[in-house]
């Protein structure tokens, strides 16, 4: 039997998925279900995301032949450049679609949550784009580490609200992002952030971020006179990054998909976000995944040093993934990724996000042939790390 990796009707992959939600949720979630693929159809939001993405996001990005790291590594290393779009990372594609969306539907109010800050600067800056007021929940441990980007939204006019529960970070951001839409469920749209939350929201991110794996197969063919590389590789916290650099290669068996994940102090060192090695099904914001959780169900805290990556669970598509034997996952230590940022900076002149550094960490784990073509998604840039990176390497 054919396996499926997209998402079935009732908004499953495999056993993943689904919407489990408040009553009170209902009416927003089954709202936006039944008219983001027909609004996404639609020609003139077509015309519109195309164009922004084009001449305010900077897109295409480029398809970077790494010519140090291939010598080093001996294979064959493309950085497909997302560092390069408008805000600093891949997050600006998603918060374009879904603010387009969200006008169609005549809201005039967006939430969103944030742990790296990458996700809150897009938001910001579409809400900025469209005249909308924009509200960001941030956890507050995040807000002290990724304090630029807290700057960056605020300059853009939005609020920053602390969530202070929890481990106050991203997945505590959530929560009091979801009470938010709770309490405003007319004029309020939740943008949310990665492949997570109930169903559409992971299908929904994952077509708006589909741009990256489209155009590296065109930019491949330019390069290398073949659409499909033999490895896709990208580092995955909720995975959106991910999903959106697999999701043209997903049901093409050559490509071999390879998602990192942050080990953070070491897989069983009690401080880590490996959800693939640490995670039982369970249901968190709104979906059934893969979920770090003690026996009796309560969540555990994840840990990685990346404020974009320790997030408890992992998002539906990337749970299949895993599941389904599609995907190789790997777990990546604090040490290693933060030591392919300074590798990185100084083989290519490429100052990686710290989330991203986990991908590239996989080099040392792996070896790919002198022909192969292996592709980064250099998912994000270090500007907004590098308060952790002069911490710890004491710059």
């Amino acid at each position: 039997m054919k396996v499926n990796y997209n998402v079935d009707e009732k908004g499953y992959y495999g056993d993943f998925g689904g919407a489990y939600i408040p009553e009170m949720l209902f009416p927003n979630v089954e709202e936006l279900r039944q008219n983001y693929l027909k609004i996404s159809a639609e020609a003139s939001f077509k015309k519109e995301f195309d164009q922004l993405l084009r001449d305010y996001v900077g897109r295409p990005t480029p398809l970077y032949f790494a010519k140090r790291l291939s010598k080093k590594y001996n294979t064959k290393i493309y950085l497909k450049r997302e560092d390069l779009c408008h805000t600093g990372a891949h997050k600006v594609n998603n918060t374009i679609g879904q603010i387009l969306v969200a006008k169609r539907l005549g809201k005039n109010r967006i939430i969103a949550e944030t742990g790296a800050g990458q996700h809150g600067v897009a938001t910001a800056t579409v809400c900025a784009l469209m005249g909308i007021e924009c509200v960001v929940y941030m956890g507050e441990v995040d807000i002290k580490r990724q304090a630029p980007n807290v700057a960056r939204m605020k300059m853009l006019g939005a609020e920053v609200r602390a969530a202070t529960s929890g481990s106050k970070t991203l997945k505590d951001a959530t929560n009091e992002a979801i009470r938010d839409w709770i309490n405003n469920p007319v004029d309020t749209h939740y943008i949310i952030g990665s492949v997570v939350g109930p169903h559409p929201y992971p299908d929904m991110v994952a077509r708006f971020q589909s741009v990256i794996s489209e155009e590296i197969k065109w930019q491949l063919l330019e390069k290398e006179g073949r659409e499909n590389p033999d490895h896709v590789i990208a580092c995955v916290g909720g995975g959106s990054n991910a999903a959106g650099s697999y999701y043209h290669y997903l049901n093409e068996p050559d490509v071999n998909i390879i998602a990192v994940e942050a080990a953070g102090k070491g897989i069983d060192s009690g401080e880590s976000a490996a959800t693939s090695v640490l995670g039982k099904e369970g249901v968190i914001h709104g979906s059934r995944t893969l979920l770090m959780q003690t026996p009796d169900g309560q969540i555990t805290e994840p840990y990685s040093i990346s404020a974009g990556l320790d997030y408890p669970g992992v998002g539906p598509m990337h749970a299949h993934l895993f599941r389904s034997g599609r995907a190789e996952f790997i777990s990546v230590t604090d040490q290693e990724a933060m030591d392919w940022g300074i590798i990185l900076s100084q083989l290519e002149g490429i100052i990686p996000a710290i989330e991203t550094s986990h991908a590239f960490a996989i080099l040392d784990h792996r070896k790919f042939g002198p022909e192969e073509i292996v592709v980064f998604n250099l998912s994000g840039r270090g500007d907004k790390d590098l308060n952790t990176y002069i911490d710890y390497f004491k710059l």
